[in-house]
């Protein structure tokens, strides 16, 4: 593994290996075990989407392994003014041991892993989540003792959420189901990828996918970029695709709720579900800090 761009380039023995290593490093955290395993190294993270876990996350990592994280606002940095991406990957490169990148086009991650030198870690694009997903399914071992067997339901909009679940949960042995309305469904490089598991499915009724569900995700109706969209996505979303105790009736009995947040309540989740699930929600952000640790380690120690 010489970055994370995006799960489709990891096997699912990499994955698993990830979330071994996240496990450890958590261990060691909460026991008071030091692991200054990136003693002296340095991260960039560009920022051209606001962030909260993300930022924190990062930033507290580096420090907690040893390092440090420096930010990098789009708007204090020569790409604004247009410097191609490629260039300032070289720069880079030559300053600093790993890059952190929160933006919206896949294609910039892209190509600061070809033109520089350096890792690079994918923090969100509109295409892919993974270090999001990564937390995600370390947090449903964490509850559930085991990925293999287990039947993830994702409800909502086609997203990089739902893009990134479906193939880190098909890769570590889920079955998958996803219900989306019609012109919102995940990318289709996704789909064609999912197109070689029998146990996924594409649905358009929330409660068919979630049957038998032992945990089921969801996320805004819109994402950061699609706020001129917002009303509209209301209509098409609501009342129908939104995570509600009627839904979980459907699910296997103990089905966990996961939600990358920030939560909209009463749009895509209720707020009594929430509260409800909200343990397991809130270890979902807690365990960003660890599965990102993992993932520096094994790209930059």
């Amino acid at each position: 593994m010489k970055h994370l761009l995006k799960l489709l380039d990891l096997t699912g023995d990499e994955i698993m290996e990830v979330l071994n290593l996240a496990d450890q490093l958590k261990y060691e955290k909460i026991h008071g075990i030091p692991h200054r395993r990136l003693e002296g190294k340095t991260l960039g993270m560009i920022f051209q989407k606001a962030s909260t876990r993300t930022r924190v996350s990062f930033e507290t990592g580096m420090f907690q392994l040893g390092g440090q994280a420096i930010f990098l606002n789009v708007a204090d940095i020569q790409i604004r003014r247009g410097e191609p991406v490629e260039d300032t990957a070289r720069v880079l490169s030559r300053y600093i041991d790993g890059i952190m990148i929160r933006t919206f086009d896949q294609k910039d991650v892209e190509d600061l892993a070809e033109h520089g030198n350096i890792p690079v870690i994918n923090g969100l694009t509109d295409f892919a989540h993974p270090c999001q997903v990564l937390a995600d399914l370390m947090t449903v071992r964490e509850y559930k003792g085991s990925l293999e067997g287990m039947k993830m339901c994702y409800v909502g909009d086609g997203n990089n959420m739902a893009n990134s679940l479906i193939v880190g949960g098909l890769k570590t042995g889920m079955s998958v189901s996803v219900a989306c309305p019609e012109g919102y469904d995940p990318h289709p490089a996704v789909l064609e990828f999912a197109a070689g598991y029998e146990n996924f499915s594409l649905e358009r009724e929330p409660a068919e996918a979630a049957k038998g569900a032992d945990v089921i995700f969801t996320d805004v109706w819109a994402s950061m970029g699609q706020e001129d969209e917002k009303e509209k996505r209301k209509a098409v979303f609501g009342g129908k695709y939104q995570v509600s105790e009627k839904l979980l009736e459907a699910a296997a009995p103990g089905c966990m709720v996961q939600h990358c947040l920030p939560a909209h309540k009463g749009e895509e989740i209720t707020a009594e579900v929430f509260e409800k699930h909200s343990a397991e929600i809130f270890d979902e952000a807690e365990n960003r800090l660890h599965a990102q640790k993992a993932v520096m380690v094994m790209l930059m120690e």
